[in-house]
C-alpha cells in the first residue's frame, strides 16, 4: 500500500510539474507576443479616402460594374500625393488608389506653416485659389482640397474651389498649385538678389 501511494504522488507532483512547465511557457509566449506587437513601428505616411464611387463600363455584354476610390497620401512634411484607381472590390480599389498616390507624390515648399504666394490651380472644369494666411488662421478649406493642404503639412492657407464641384478635379487642381509654388530662394536667385532684400 505504501508503495502505491508513493507512485501516486510521485505521478501527481509529476504532473504538476509539467501543469507548471507550461504554464510558463504560456507567460513567455503571451510575453513575446505582446512585445513583438510594441516593436512594430508607425509609418509616417497618412492615407485618407475622399471619394468611393461605383462606376459602370459598357461592354459587348452589358455593362460592367466595377468601384472607384480617390485617396490622398502625405507625410505631412511637404509631401503629397494623390491616387485613383478603379477595382471589383472596394477594399482592392483603395489599395490600388494608395499605391499610385505614392508613386505620384509632389514637393511642397512652406514657408512659415504656409504656401510662400498665392496662386491659381486648375485641372479639367475645376479651379482652386490659395492664398497663404498669418499663423493661426488655420486651414480654411473644404473637401478634397482641405485633405490635400493637410497631408502636405500645411496648417494656414485660405482656399476657395471655383467652376466645377468634383472631387477630383479640386484634388487635382489643388496639387496642380502646389506643384506651381516658387520658392523664396528661387525667385531671389532670379533677380539676382537675396531672401532678405526681396522679403524686405
Amino acid at each position: 500500500m505504501e508503495e502505491k501511494e508513493l507512485e501516486t504522488t510521485a505521478e501527481e507532483t509529476a504532473a504538476e510539474e509539467t501543469t507548471e512547465v507550461k504554464a510558463g511557457q504560456r507567460q513567455r509566449s503571451r510575453k513575446r507576443k505582446i512585445e513583438t506587437v510594441q516593436e512594430q513601428p508607425q509609418s509616417e505616411w497618412k492615407e485618407q479616402v475622399i471619394q468611393v464611387r461605383r462606376v459602370t463600363k459598357v461592354v459587348k455584354g452589358g455593362k460592367k460594374l466595377s468601384f472607384r476610390a480617390i485617396v490622398v497620401v502625405g507625410n505631412q512634411k511637404g509631401q503629397v500625393g494623390i491616387g485613383c484607381a478603379k477595382a471589383a472590390e472596394v477594399v482592392v480599389a483603395i489599395q490600388k488608389a494608395v499605391a499610385d498616390g505614392r508613386k505620384n507624390l509632389v514637393e511642397v515648399p512652406i514657408f512659415k506653416k504656409t504656401i510662400p504666394h498665392k496662386i491659381t490651380g486648375k485641372s479639367g472644369a475645376g479651379a482652386v485659389f490659395l492664398r497663404p494666411a498669418s499663423e493661426g488662421t488655420g486651414v480654411i478649406a473644404g473637401g478634397a482640397v482641405r485633405a490635400v493642404l493637410e497631408y502636405a503639412g500645411i496648417e494656414n492657407i485660405l482656399a476657395k474651389s471655383l467652376g466645377s464641384k468634383s472631387p477630383l478635379n479640386a484634388a487635382n487642381a489643388t496639387l496642380n498649385a502646389l506643384k506651381a509654388l516658387e520658392p523664396f530662394k528661387d525667385a531671389a536667385k532670379k533677380r539676382g538678389i537675396s531672401v532678405k532684400e526681396m522679403l524686405n
